[in-house]
């Protein structure tokens, strides 16, 4: 379902990417694939520098379906960008994405913290988010932050996920799904 970013997949996800229901809510914009191109280059570089961890979400069949980034990673927390292709909306890849992207984030780089900022008008990310139990909102708890978020204007509502809630909030799956 996740993989290590190559340039291979470019093509597919540019196209994907250009859909105007997804564009204005992709954290790196670009005009062209070459720019794409670029741009993915860029973070294969700054995941071997530790700054960026991205992965490609798959679906079933192994199609590129959307991207999955944690940036701007500093004392175990960073925020979190993620995109489907509208093909692909409401099928739960999203969720299922996260939570793998989580155990790993959690088990192999040692993440605490994993924030999320999401467009006060952007009703289908709310309503995915607040799908998933393990995430909070943190408006108020991490107020600084989301204050650096909002610089100018209140765009954002700012989400949070714990590697304990995580895990927890799976263990609790695992023992419903057990019973």
């Amino acid at each position: 379902m996740l993989k290590k970013r190559d340039l291979q997949e470019c093509l597919s996800l540019y196209s994907l990417i250009m859909d105007p229901a997804v564009s204005p809510y992709v954290r790196y914009q670009c005009q062209s694939y070459e720019e794409y191109l670029f741009l993915t280059k860029q973070l294969m570089v700054e995941e071997e520098q530790k700054t960026v961890i991205s992965r490609t979400i798959l679906n079933e069949t192994g199609q590129p379906i959307g991207t999955i980034d944690l940036y701007h990673i500093e004392h175990q927390s960073g925020f979190l960008a993620t995109w489907i292709g509208s093909p692909f909306f409401g099928n739960g890849y999203s969720q299922r994405a996260k939570s793998a992207f989580f155990v790993e984030l959690f088990l192999e780089h040692g993440i605490e913290t994993v924030f999320m900022k999401i467009r006060k008008q952007n009703i289908r990310s709310r309503k995915a988010v607040q799908k998933l139990p393990y995430v909070k909102l943190a408006n108020d708890v991490y107020p600084d932050v989301y204050q650096r978020i909002n610089l100018n204007e209140q765009m954002y509502d700012l989400y949070y996920v714990e590697r304990s809630a995580f895990f927890e909030n799976s263990m609790d799956l695992h023992q419903v799904v057990a019973t």
